[in-house]
Order: structure tokens, then C-alpha cells, then sequence
């Protein structure tokens, strides 16, 4: 796969992803509201705060988007559309996402303001609770597979897919991939009720666009990870592989938009208190059940 053809792809998936957003918030299925949103944040002045880091308050949000790309260009659609094939594809993942949270906390702090403060520091803490919850399934999945192959672990699963083999470990890999793309109910970092716009309410114009941008390329390397290391990847019937990989990720990705919006937001205590007490322990016993059952009989 070309470079252009990847990235084109990318802004393509982020626009999807855009519109499946705006209809999971205002139930309505409109898809120009989001080429118009960003035609009329380009039309309006990039306003910068008094007192500001210009070195961070510019490369926050550049970070956030090219720390989504890299951690996108390891995960296949279908054989032979993979961007970069790593022997260690789920490693790069991880650690493509922890630039996330140097975005974010670069972001709060640039702008020199409180608010934005308040929320870029919300967001770290909130990744270090669920950031273990990222790596821990991710080393089932591995387990299962033989491999840190992004491409070996989709064609281990051609028995049975990994939703179905490691459930514990779906449902923590999911909510984690929720909580580090800062969606409801963990958006702590932007809550506008409380933080007027958190980490990202000094942003606005050409820069406002780049923050949004990069969320929607993170919500879709996340949909599409969750697809390739538990749904299968592009595994099934009668339908081109890529068409496959495509269709999983729209569902993930409807999940992840729409399920959050259903429960409280929770209190960024209560946040870190069950990544740590309650997640964490839960993906040790996911990592015990994938290794017995290695053990005992084949996965």
C-alpha cells in the first residue's frame, strides 16, 4: 500500500467516523455536517492566549494526530494492505499510544489557563489507570497467538475468534480504548459542563480542526485494533477481506460512540480506582484462563 493511498484512506475512515459521531449525538444522519463544521472552523481566526507555550500549544495537537497515524500503520485491513509490517505490530501499538497522553498533557499545559491545565493532567491520570489495560489483553491475544504479528494474530483466530476465546479480555480492551480516546463516559479532559472545552478550549480555526481531526484518527485506530486483535480482522464469509475489516470497524466504532453516552460520567477517582482495583486484576486472571488453555488443550 502507497503512502497517499494510506493516508487517504485514514482521512476517509476519520470522515466516516465523523459522521457516525454526529448522528450518534444529535440522531440524525447527516453526512455533510461535517465537512460544513470543518469549512466554517477553517473560515474563523486560530486565536492564541496571552500567556501561552507556543512550542506546546502548537505541537499538542500535531502530536495527537501523528501519534493516531503511527499506531494505525501496523494494523492490517487484508493481507497485503499493511502499511508496515513489524514483527512486533501489537508492541508498536501500545507504544504509539502512549504519545497520546504527551499530546494531551502538552495541549493543557501550552495554553497556560486552568482549565485546559486541569484537563490535560485529567487525562494522564485517567491513561495510567487504563493504560495497563491496554498492554494486559494485548499479551493474551499474543499468547494465543504465538506472536506480536498483527497479521499472525488475525490468522490465529481463524478457529475462533478471540471475542469469543478471551471475552474477559475484550470487554477491558474496549473500555480502555474508550477511556484513552476520551469518550463518554470518560471525558473527563474535555467535559464542557465542567472545563468550558478541558484540554482543548483554547483551541480554535486551523488548530481546532487539527485537535478534532487527530480524536477521529484515534477513535478509528482504536475500532480498528479492537477489530484485528478480537474480531478476527478481516476473517469471513463470502465478502473481500478488506470489506470485512472495514464492516468490524464501523460496528466498533458505533459501539464506541453510542454505548458511553448512556451512563453518568464518572468521577476521575472512581476512574482510576477501578482501572487499578478492578481492571487490572481481572485482565491477570484473563492472562491465567488464555494460559491454561494452552496448557490443557489447543486454543
Amino acid at each position: 500500500m502507497t503512502l497517499v493511498a494510506y493516508l487517504l484512506l485514514v482521512f476517509v475512515g476519520a470522515y466516516v467516523v465523523a459522521v457516525v459521531e454526529e448522528w450518534s449525538t444529535s440522531g440524525r444522519l447527516r453526512p455533510t455536517a461535517p465537512l460544513l463544521h470543518g469549512l466554517a472552523l477553517l473560515a474563523r481566526e486560530s486565536l492564541t492566549p496571552r500567556r501561552h507555550d507556543r512550542n506546546l500549544f502548537e505541537a499538542g495537537p500535531t502530536l495527537l494526530l501523528v501519534a493516531a497515524v503511527l499506531a494505525l500503520v501496523a494494523l492490517p485491513l487484508a493481507p497485503g494492505l499493511l502499511p508496515v509490517e513489524l514483527a512486533t505490530g501489537a508492541l508498536w501499538l501500545n507504544a504509539a499510544l502512549v504519545y497520546v497522553a504527551v499530546a494531551l498533557l502538552m495541549a493543557g499545559w501550552g495554553p497556560d489557563g486552568a482549565y485546559a491545565m486541569v484537563g490535560g493532567f485529567r487525562f494522564v491520570g485517567q491513561f495510567i489507570g487504563y493504560a495497563m489495560l491496554i498492554v494486559m489483553p494485548v499479551t493474551a491475544v499474543a499468547m494465543r497467538a504465538e506472536s506480536l504479528a498483527t497479521i499472525a494474530v488475525v490468522e490465529s483466530q481463524a478457529p475462533l475468534w478471540n471475542v469469543l476465546a478471551q471475552p474477559l479480555g475484550f470487554v477491558l480492551f474496549l473500555v480502555a480504548a474508550m477511556a484513552v480516546c476520551f469518550l463518554p463516559p470518560f471525558d473527563q479532559p474535555v467535559a464542557a459542563a465542567e472545563l468550558a472545552g478541558g484540554v482543548f478550549g483554547e483551541y480554535t480555526g486551523v488548530r481546532l480542526v487539527v485537535v478534532r481531526l487527530g480524536r477521529l484518527v484515534l477513535v478509528l485506530t482504536l475500532a480498528l485494533s479492537v477489530t484485528v486483535l478480537f474480531l478476527g480482522g478481516w476473517l469471513g464469509p463470502w465478502l473481500p477481506p478488506a470489506v470485512w475489516s472495514l464492516l468490524k470497524t464501523l460496528a466498533v466504532v458505533l459501539v464506541m460512540l453510542s454505548v458511553g453516552r448512556y451512563l453518568p460520567r464518572l468521577r476521575t477517582d472512581w476512574a482510576l480506582e477501578w482501572g487499578w482495583k478492578l481492571g487490572i486484576p481481572l485482565a491477570l486472571v484473563n492472562i491465567l484462563w488464555v494460559g491454561v488453555v494452552l496448557l490443557v488443550g489447543p486454543a
